[in-house]
C-alpha cells in the first residue's frame, strides 16, 4: 500500500470512471461531515484486488476530526475505507444482486483514533488493521455486524498497548446511504482490552460498548480508541463487572451464539480407516475415561442448574435463512437475532452417532463454561463454525426447536455439521477436548446476537 492524495476528491483509474457510482456515493457521504477536507490523505492498494493484489480494500480515506466539545468528546481522527461494498458494479470484485439488496458485503468499516498532542498526520497503521479484517470477511466470506468482536491477540498498532481486540458498533455520525448497486452500512472498530473482550464474549458486545460510551477514557459517546489507554472500564469502576456484567449473564445469558474458530469433531462409533485413526483419546498410553461417580456428580450439577432456567428455547433452527438484508451468495454472520444457525451447503441425511471426538484451539476451549452458563442453562444454542471449511459443531439445549439432535440421540450429523444435545448426552461424561497447545493469532472471530 502507498500513501496518495487524491484530486477532485477521487482517485484516477487507468481503464476505469473516474468517479465509480459505489466509490462517488461513499464519498458524498464522507464530504457530508468533512465539507472543509475534500482532498483527505489516503492509503491506497497500489495493485488493486481485483487485478491480483492481496488488498481487499481499493481506498483508506483519513479525515481530522474535531469531536465536539459541547459532548466531550475529544479531537481524533476518522478512517474510513471504500472496497468491501460495491464500487463499480461491473462484477469485478462483487456480483451485482439488484439496487433493492445490500451492495457487496452491505457495509465499509470505519475507526476513530484519539489525535496525540502534536500531531499532524493521521497514523497510516489503522489502514493495515482494516486490510487484514478485509481480508477476514473476503476469504471467509463472514459478515459483520454491531456488537461482533474480534479477537486479535495482538496490541491493534503493535506496540505494547493493552488494545489489542476489537469491538464493532455503527458509526456514530456515518449515515446508511443508498448506491445504485445496493445499500451500505459504516461500522466502526472499536479498541478493547482482553478483560473488556471476556465481557462481551460472555454477556454480550453491545452492553459493554454502551458502558464504555459512559466511560470518556475509554471512548466516550463515540467511542474514540485511544492506544495509551492503560486501564479497563472495570480498573475505571469496578461495580460494572458486579453490578452490570455479572448480573446480566444471569438473568440474560449471553448474546454470544457461535465463534469461527479452529475445531474439528470426529465420529468415534465407526472403525478406525487405519492404524493412526485409533478413534479414541488417549493420555499416554491409555484411554482417559471418567468414573461412574464422576459422571453422576456432573449429571447432577447440570440437572441442578437447569431448575432455574425459566427461559423460552430459542425459534427454530431452519435449514433457511430468514434474513434478505443479504444476497444468498454471503454467508451469514454466525449468529443472530434475525438469522438461523449455521447450516453446511451440504445437505444430506442425518446421522445418529454413538461418540464423538471433538478437538479445539486453545481459545475456543476456554469458551466452553460461556457455552454452559450464558447460553445452554438458559435454552439457547452454541455454535463454533470451522475457519478451515463447512466443518460446524453445535451445542444445543433440550427443546430447542428444529435441532435434530435429541434426548434419544444426543449425537447427530447433518454432513460435516454436528449437533450435540449437551445436557442430556450421557457420552459428555466422557467428553474430553484437546487443546492445540500452538499459539494461534486472531483464531476466534464471534459475532454478536442471540
Amino acid at each position: 500500500m502507498d500513501e496518495v492524495r487524491p484530486s477532485s476528491g477521487a482517485p484516477a483509474h487507468g481503464l476505469v470512471p473516474l468517479f465509480p457510482p459505489g466509490l462517488q456515493a461513499i464519498y458524498g457521504e464522507c464530504r457530508r461531515l468533512y465539507p472543509e477536507q475534500a482532498n483527505p490523505l489516503q492509503v491506497t492498494a497500489i495493485v488493486k484486488y481485483w487485478l491480483g493484489g492481496p488488498d481487499p480494500l481499493d481506498y483508506i480515506s483519513m479525515y481530522r476530526n474535531a469531536g465536539c466539545p459541547a459532548q466531550d468528546i475529544q479531537e481524533h481522527w476518522h478512517y474510513v475505507s471504500f472496497g468491501l461494498s460495491d464500487l463499480y458494479g461491473d462484477n469485478r470484485v462483487h456480483e451485482f444482486t439488484g439496487a433493492d439488496g445490500p451492495s457487496g458485503f452491505g457495509f465499509e468499516l470505519t475507526f476513530r483514533l484519539k489525535r496525540e498532542l502534536g500531531e499532524t498526520a493521521p497514523p497510516t497503521w489503522p489502514a493495515e488493521l482494516m486490510q487484514g479484517l478485509a481480508r477476514y470477511v473476503f476469504q471467509s466470506e463472514n459478515t459483520f455486524c454491531s456488537g461482533d468482536h474480534v479477537s486479535w491477540h495482538n496490541p491493534l498498532d503493535n506496540s505494547e498497548s493493552r488494545i489489542q481486540h476489537m469491538l464493532l458498533t455503527e458509526d456514530p455520525q456515518m449515515q446508511p446511504i443508498q448506491t445504485p448497486f445496493g445499500t451500505v452500512s459504516f461500522l466502526q472498530i472499536v479498541g478493547v482490552c482482553t478483560e473488556e473482550l471476556q465481557a462481551a464474549q460472555q454477556w454480550n458486545g453491545q452492553g459493554i460498548l454502551e458502558l464504555m460510551r459512559g466511560v470518556k477514557v475509554a471512548g466516550g459517546p463515540w467511542l474514540i480508541t485511544d492506544m495509551r489507554r492503560g486501564e479497563t472500564i472495570f480498573d475505571i469502576d469496578p461495580h460494572l463487572q458486579q453490578e452490570r456484567v455479572d448480573q446480566g449473564i444471569e438473568t440474560e445469558g449471553s448474546n454470544l451464539s457461535g465463534v469461527s474458530a479452529k475445531c474439528v469433531w470426529d465420529d468415534l462409533s465407526r472403525p478406525p480407516e487405519d492404524e493412526e485413526d485409533s478413534r479414541s483419546i488417549c493420555i499416554g498410553s491409555q484411554p482417559r475415561r471418567l468414573s461412574d461417580k464422576d459422571t453422576e456428580q456432573i449429571r447432577e450439577t447440570l440437572r441442578k442448574g437447569l431448575e432455574f432456567n425459566s427461559k423460552a428455547a430459542l425459534p427454530p433452527i431452519n435449514s433457511q435463512r430468514q434474513s434478505h438484508e443479504r444476497p444468498q451468495s454471503r454467508k451469514d454472520s454466525l449468529e443472530s437475532e434475525s438469522s438461523a444457525a449455521i447450516v453446511p451447503h451440504e445437505l444430506v441425511r442425518t446421522r445418529q452417532l454413538e461418540s464423538v471426538h471433538l478437538k479445539f484451539n486453545q481459545e475456543s476451549g476456554t469458551l466452553l463454561p460461556l457455552c454452559l452458563r450464558g447460553r445452554l442453562l438458559h435454552g439457547r444454542h452454541f455454535t463454533y463454525k470451522s475457519i478451515n471449511g463447512d466443518t460446524a459443531i453445535t451445542f444445543v439445549s433440550t427443546g430447542v426447536e428444529g435441532a435434530f439432535a435429541t434426548e434419544e440421540h444426543p449425537y447427530a450429523a447433518h454432513g460435516p455439521w454436528l449437533q450435540f444435545d449437551f445436557l442430556q448426552s450421557t457420552c459428555l461424561f466422557n467428553f474430553v477436548y484437546t487443546l492445540y497447545r500452538q499459539s494461534y493469532q486472531r483464531s476466534t472471530v464471534g459475532q454478536r446476537r442471540s
